[in-house]
C-alpha cells in the first residue's frame, strides 16, 4: 500500500497494490500496523456498507459529540467523496478535498474525526463502505449542504442535474452556521 498525499496533510488517498492475472485479483484493504504507522493511531470500531443508485448524494455528515474518522472505499461502481475540514483552529479549516473513488482503481480514503464526509454516486450503483473509529451517534449528526456557496465544492453531477438528497440532507445546515470542532 502507498499513501497519496492531499492538499489538507491528514487526508489520505491509500492505493493498495493489487495482485492479479486472468482469473481475478487479490489485495490486502486494511491493517492495523501499516495503517497507525503511516496514516493515524486510531482504532476502529464499527463497519458500515451501502448501496446507492446513480445521482444520489449522501452528506456532508459529520457528528459533534462522537466524531467519527472513517477509511472509505467504493467495492462496486463508482462515487465522487469529498471531505471539509470543520475544526476551526486548522490551517485548512473550510478546505475540501474530493477524489474519484471506484471498485476499478480500488483506492481508499482516510477522514479523519473533525471532517464533515459525503459521496455522489455518479456510476449506476455503487457500493460504499467503511471503516469508523467511534459508533453512530445520530443525536449529535450534522450535515452540511452539498452546495454552499463557501464551500464551492465541484460536484461533478451527472447531466448537470440535481442530485438526489435525504430529508436531513434538505435541511442541511449552511457551513457558516455548523458547528466547528
Amino acid at each position: 500500500m502507498r499513501v497519496i498525499k492531499t492538499d489538507i496533510p491528514d487526508i489520505k488517498v491509500i492505493e493498495p497494490q493489487v495482485f492479479g492475472d486472468e482469473r481475478g485479483f487479490f489485495l490486502e484493504t486494511f491493517r492495523t500496523d501499516w495503517f497507525k504507522n503511516n496514516c493515524a493511531n486510531v482504532d476502529f470500531v464499527q463497519d458500515n456498507h451501502s448501496k446507492s443508485r446513480q445521482g444520489i448524494l449522501r452528506g456532508l455528515h459529520y457528528q459533534t459529540v462522537k466524531p467519527q474518522g472513517k477509511l472509505v472505499r467504493v467495492v462496486s461502481g463508482e462515487v465522487f467523496d469529498v471531505t471539509v475540514d470543520m475544526r476551526k483552529d486548522s490551517p485548512t479549516y473550510g478546505r475540501w478535498f474530493g477524489v474519484m473513488l471506484s471498485a476499478e482503481n480500488k483506492r481508499l480514503l482516510w477522514v479523519p474525526a473533525g471532517f464533515a464526509h459525503g459521496f455522489y454516486v455518479v456510476s449506476e450503483t455503487a457500493e460504499f463502505v467503511y471503516k469508523c473509529t467511534n459508533y453512530y451517534h445520530p443525536e449529535s449528526e450534522i450535515s452540511v449542504k452539498y452546495d454552499d456557496p463557501t464551500l464551492n465544492i465541484a460536484w461533478p453531477l451527472v447531466n448537470g442535474e440535481k442530485p438526489s438528497l435525504s430529508g436531513k440532507d434538505e435541511a442541511a445546515l449552511a457551513f457558516v452556521d455548523a458547528p466547528t470542532f
